[in-house]
């Protein structure tokens, strides 16, 4: 999928544990075998060059096009599986798989963990006995700064944005990468609605804000591209800095 991936079990280590790690692996590089654009061989480049029939795909693929279809239904066309006409649904795929791979785990026992994917997170449990989890967001205008923090159990953090990829989510609504945001951070309880809210969202640009302001169950900090902070109302301050706990 472009990107790394890492685990941080805290549940003491068990061979069932260590299974499900290897699982959790194995069904990554499953998916980004199945899903990546980018690979000629993906059931999703052969779907896009026809040379595949939905009908013969991994029953996953099926599912996550529905997926698609009823955010792009929520949203207002604003989230679509084909951005610029080419068929992708990898704003849709990534938040899946890490928490699938959160499940995984979770089945197996380890029942404090957090999975992150790009930046993407999904935690369960606590990392210390009567500690939340504590995710920081980087600051677009200055990756050395956290500029939000985020904490809570079981929780699921999503940003977009163009800091490390610059602007690569294109507005459907325009064809256009969208360039009103900087970045824009979800946070919610389930990664794979939150991330693909939080590509969307981002895509509206300054709409997001009323959009967002309708859903009190999604958590959002902002910063558009003219340096200008919005913080959903959940947020508070902390020694300065805008902070949420879940």
């Amino acid at each position: 999928m472009g990107t790394v991936f890492s685990f941080d079990v805290r549940t003491p280590p068990t061979p069932r544990i260590r299974a499900a790690l290897t699982n959790a692996v194995a069904w990554l590089h499953h998916v980004d075998a199945v899903f990546s654009p980018y690979r000629p061989d993906s059931q999703i480049s052969h779907l896009r060059d026809r040379t595949l029939t939905l009908d013969k795909c991994d029953p996953d693929v099926q599912d996550i096009l529905k997926f698609c279809a009823e955010l792009s239904a929520e949203t207002g066309g604003r989230f679509t599986a084909s951005p610029g006409g080419r068929l992708d649904p990898s704003g849709a795929v990534k938040g899946w798989a890490i928490e699938r791979a959160s499940d995984l785990l979770f089945a197996a026992g380890a029942v404090d963990h957090c999975v992150n994917g790009g930046g993407d997170v999904q935690t369960r449990g606590e990392p210390e006995p009567g500690e939340p989890w504590r995710i920081g967001v980087a600051d677009p205008r200055d990756r050395t700064r956290i500029a939000a923090v985020i904490e809570g159990r079981d929780i699921a953090v999503a940003t977009s944005g163009t800091a490390e990829r610059g602007p690569h989510i294109l507005d459907p609504a325009t064809g256009r990468p969208a360039t009103a945001l900087l970045s824009l951070t979800l946070a919610g309880r389930r990664l794979t609605r939150t991330d693909a809210l939080a590509t969307a969202a981002f895509a509206m640009g300054d709409e997001a804000r009323t959009w967002l302001a309708a859903r009190p169950d999604l958590h959002a900090y902002t910063v558009t591209a003219a340096g200008d902070v919005h913080a959903t109302p959940a947020f508070t301050t902390h020694n300065g800095v805008p902070w949420l706990h879940l």
